[in-house]
């Protein structure tokens, strides 16, 4: 049992008019050693009774003491009130001199003592700890003072008094008269910090505090805070009534507008909305889990009060699983015939794709519940991925949807948000199934290689499940929080790049690479598709314009430079809108474009032919690189300078690359002898490496070769072959490691001009993809080392040109160019 206040306000009542009254006599004596009582949550403050209950033997012990004596005694604050055998140091140092007024025993063995304090004391040295505690006493002497402001901090706390009890409903009236009769500025904080406030450690604190002013203002500031409290309260109690009260008069009154309702013969028109989406319900064709969150939500629906913001936001749902196409779906008419023409007509060429198309129709064809991969269409913008998605959807009779990627950041986009969010929606999944009306569309997601991630999630890991077959038969997005069955629907991916897309997310899907197209196929494109589309698109007929030939190969050489095909059709639709202006204006006739005429259609040139003119000085190599944007040619430029031993890099290299030029001039100074090289040209010199087209990042292996020519080239004086370029990493030994994009840098470099490849050994098992006819145009050299680099790619020196001007048998082109080590020494 803990000696602590009790709760009975009674027996502090029958004593406040006493102890707001002065006593007669003079006052009470304060000895110098006193028994200690220690108090849990309980302060006792001077000139006010306070009931306590003992129950403690060692407590019971001391008021039994001190009532055959004094009755007087010491009331300290326990630091800890969890600690039921207190210490010296665990009693607050300042604490009440008390004598006890009334003391009842009970049976159970505690008492029910109510004590009056008279002085603050602060605890000294203690005489003894046993049966009870006893310590030397001193008083702590109150401080106070007669001034204007002390009259203004008591006017002022006795108006917050006032306040204060106003907003405490279950404060008594005695209370409030007893604070507001008392003279004695520090008998009014002491009661009212008694009364008023809560935590036993402020109470302490204003027990500690001397001065009378002090504690004016403390409690002040204090009961400001509280009443701060107590208004917030209760203007939230009043709002919180008021919606109460507002709610149940709707109740009221909607009974009554039912009873009037059915009195008239008049229908609901609640009533007759849910009856109907109950009917929209039956007829949905939901599975089990899905019918039992649309009933249960529906009964939720019939208690709400149509105008309340649940009520919408239950609706909402009940309707987007009313309209998903749970049981709809379009019957396959696949007819592989039918399939290749319109394959055929929409896409010139791209043989292998279609061909891996029409093998999943015939498996579908023959086995209509198979599970198919998931496609994913590779290649440069413009190589037309998304239109493939397309031709496949109406090969197949089914409808078609495509949602763009790029940028979406939010796993919420692909799983949906939550309901309890404000403005909640599925994702975008179900949203386009929703759209296509239809459980098994072809739904293509483009661009997977731009996805994003950042503290809303990763959208990738939300695909993991999306494109899996032996999952996503019960995907389930946040705002249906129910399973939708996904394995009908025909997904297809593209990408410019695999790089960035998570491994996982590539380990579940079968990848069909669009390495771009060659200038042929693209001029059959442009006289099947291209032209055809822009003469419709500017209100011209297809035999009102003609671009010739040569004028057509022009174009595709001079006015643009892509793996695809989007610019070439920019350039054609502006020869449309010129001759569609014409028109306009009144000329007529058809029109032949010819080439001389290009200029003044489109322009000057944009790109030109500089293979040769750049290869004319010592220290140029021609490279390939491959981009998102198909593969390109690369020139690296080498000269030297008098200096130290500097090996300067420019052209916005990255490490990788970086890295390829050091172990390219460490070679070439480990071979300078073999090489034709003064072993002591990095000693008084400085080679720059430059990389043009700076403001391009560049990084990579595959350059080393090409570094290492030109600076072989520059070194010795020897220029590079014309038309000559090369891939390949290189190592400290000289070996020429295999690298990869094989098939775009072929394709890169013919549209560049370049007639001679020279390739690592390894990469010639990767000329099987190249076109036919691309591998008859072209002269391939297959190296194992730097030196059959260097031979293949630079041209005899000076002094040896004569007797070695002919670098020998060239190899046949096309097929039998792939043999290693057929390529000629020069």
């Amino acid at each position: 049992m803990s000696e602590q206040g009790t709760e009975d306000d009674t027996a502090v009542l029958d004593t406040l008019e006493e102890s707001g009254r002065p006593r007669g006599g003079a006052p009470r004596a304060l000895p110098a050693v006193l028994p200690i009582l220690p108090l849990k949550n309980t302060v006792v403050f001077p000139h006010l009774p306070t009931p306590l209950v003992v129950g403690r033997p060692s407590s019971v012990k001391l008021i039994d003491d001190v009532m055959l004596k004094d009755r007087l005694l010491g009331l300290v604050l326990q630091k800890d009130a969890a600690n039921d055998d207190p210490k010296e140091k665990d009693l607050q140092a300042v604490g009440t001199a008390a004598v006890i007024q009334r003391m009842l025993k009970f049976p159970d063995g505690t008492m029910r003592v109510l004590v009056t304090g008279f002085e603050r004391i602060r605890l000294g040295r203690f005489v003894r700890t046993e049966p009870y505690a006893v310590a030397e006493v001193a008083l702590l002497a109150e401080e106070t003072e007669q001034s204007v402001e002390m009259e203004a901090l008591v006017a002022n706390l006795q108006s917050q008094i006032r306040r204060m009890l106003s907003l405490m409903p279950i404060a008594s009236e005695e209370i409030g008269v007893a604070l507001l009769n008392i003279g004695s500025p520090g008998r009014l904080a002491d009661m009212a910090a008694a009364l008023l406030i809560r935590d036993p450690k402020d109470k302490q604190n204003y027990l500690e505090t001397a001065s009378v002013r002090g504690r004016l203002v403390k409690l002040t500031r204090q009961i400001s805070r509280e009443i701060e409290v107590l208004e917030l309260g209760t203007k939230i109690q009043k709002e919180v009534q008021d919606e109460m009260e507002k709610g149940q008069r709707e109740f009221v009154l909607r009974q009554q507008l039912k009873a009037i309702q059915k009195e008239l013969g008049a229908t609901d028109e609640n009533e007759a909305a849910i009856a109907k989406l109950q009917d929209e319900i039956e007829k949905a064709g939901m599975p089990a889990q899905a019918r039992e969150a649309a009933d249960r939500e529906i009964n939720r629906l019939r208690t709400m009060p149509p105008a309340s913001a649940e009520y919408v936001v239950s609706r909402t749902y009940l309707d987007w699983l009313i309209t998903l196409p749970w049981a709809k779906q379009s019957a396959d008419k696949i007819e592989l015939g039918e399939a290749r023409l319109i394959l055929d007509e929409d896409h010139f060429d791209l043989q292998i794709v279609k061909d891996r198309i029409l093998e999943f129709l015939a498996v579908r064809k023959l086995k209509t519940e198979s599970r198919g991969p998931i496609l994913c269409f590779v290649g440069p913008p413009g190589t037309g991925k998304t239109s493939l998605g397309r031709s496949i959807a109406r090969s197949m009779g089914r409808a078609f949807h495509r949602l763009s990627l790029g940028g979406i950041r939010d796993e919420a986009e692909i799983r949906g948000h939550r309901r309890t969010y404000v403005g909640a929606l599925p994702g975008q999944i179900i949203q386009g199934i929703r759209r296509c009306g239809q459980s098994n569309p072809v739904f293509m997601l483009d661009e997977v290689d731009k996805l994003g991630s950042d503290f809303r999630g990763d959208p990738a890991s939300a695909l993991l499940e999306v494109l899996d077959p032996e999952q996503n038969s019960t995907f389930v997005d946040h705002y249906l929080d129910v399973p939708f069955d996904l394995s009908r629907v025909m997904f297809i991916t593209t990408a410019n790049v695999l790089d960035t897309v998570p491994p996982p997310l590539r380990d579940r899907m079968e990848v069909l690479e669009l390495p771009g197209y060659i200038d042929e196929e693209k001029a059959q494109i442009a006289r099947r598709y291209l032209i055809p589309r822009q003469c419709s698109a500017s209100g011209l007929k297809p035999e009102d314009l003609t671009i010739e030939d040569a004028a057509l190969a022009a174009i595709i050489s001079r006015y643009t430079r892509e793996a695809g095909l989007r610019n070439l059709e920019r350039e054609i639709a502006k020869i449309a809108r010129k001759l569609a202006l014409g028109r306009a204006e009144g000329r007529s006739g058809p029109v032949t474009v010819r080439a001389d005429d290009l200029v003044s259609y489109l322009g000057p040139e944009k790109f030109g032919q500089e293979v040769a003119e750049r290869l004319k000085v010592p220290g140029v190599a021609i490279g390939l690189v491959w981009t998102p944007f198909g593969g390109h040619v690369l020139f690296i430029e080498a000269t030297r300078m008098p200096g130290a031993q500097k090996l300067i890099l420019t052209g916005q290299l990255g490490d990788v690359m970086r890295e390829s030029a050091e172990a390219a001039l460490s070679y070439i100074r480990s071979r300078a002898a073999d090489l034709g090289i003064d072993s002591g040209f990095f000693g008084k010199s400085d080679i720059h490496v430059h990389v043009p087209a700076g403001a391009v990042p560049k990084d990579g292996p595959s350059a080393g070769v090409t570094i290492a020519t030109a600076m072989v080239s520059l070194l010795t004086g020897r220029l590079c072959r014309p038309a000559t370029a090369m891939t390949g990493e290189i190592t400290l030994r000289g070996k020429v490691l295999p690298v990869g994009g094989i098939k775009q840098k072929i394709l890169g470099a013919r549209r560049g001009g370049i007639s001679t490849i020279v390739l690592p050994s390894e990469n010639e098992k990767d000329l099987h993809e190249i076109p036919a006819d691309v591998l008859g145009t072209l002269d391939f050299r297959f190296a194992k080392t730097v030196d059959d680099v260097l031979e293949a790619a630079l041209q005899p020196s000076h002094a040896n040109r004569q007797t070695a001007a002919a670098p020998g048998p060239r190899p046949r082109r096309g097929a039998a160019a792939r043999a290693v080590g057929r390529a000629p020494r020069a």
